[in-house]
């Protein structure tokens, strides 16, 4: 691994956490009288980002060789089935969407700072993460990426009907 990336990742990880779990923790002190129609849709996506934040928990438990005992996360296996096949990094896409609902159903100014730094420091975890994932598993993972997008799940749903299609 990198030398810089051992001290950014953990920093960015640990900073996105942070800011994270304030957004939540402030968004129960500021509830901003805003647009009803903005909080409805912070609450569908709050609900979007919880499924993809905890189905690649049983798919890498399934699918990813994860030796017995150990995280989910220590996966032997690339996976790029089920929700893998929609989206590279499922769980990083559910903090990014979690911090967006924070944004729209408080609607407070303090939240939608936070929020930013939170998807930004986020997305930087991601790309530190399709580098690893390029370490860990070579050509394979590289070929995942020309196939599935990074985040943008709607593209990668319209990706996996056509693929579906052509079978």
């Amino acid at each position: 691994m990198e030398r810089w990336k051992r001290y950014i990742q953990p920093v960015a990880w640990g900073a996105w956490t942070v800011l994270l779990v304030s957004q939540i923790i402030l968004a129960f002190f500021f509830n901003v009288e805003g647009i009803r129609a903005l909080r409805h849709i912070g609450w569908i996506i709050w609900a979007v980002g919880a499924v993809f934040g905890w189905v690649p928990i049983f798919t890498f438990r399934r699918k990813g060789g994860v030796p017995k005992g150990k995280s989910y996360v220590k996966t032997t296996v690339l996976v790029d089935s089920g929700i893998y096949a929609v989206v590279r990094h499922p769980q990083y896409l559910a903090g990014i969407l979690l911090s967006l609902a924070l944004i729209l159903i408080t609607q407070h100014w303090l939240i939608m700072i936070i929020g930013a730094a939170s998807i930004a420091l986020n997305y930087i975890d991601i790309l530190i993460a399709d580098q690893d994932c390029i370490e860990k598993f070579g050509d394979d993972y590289k070929r995942y990426m020309e196939r599935v997008p990074r985040t943008n799940f709607l593209l990668g749903f319209i990706r996996l009907l056509q693929s579906r299609k052509g079978e």
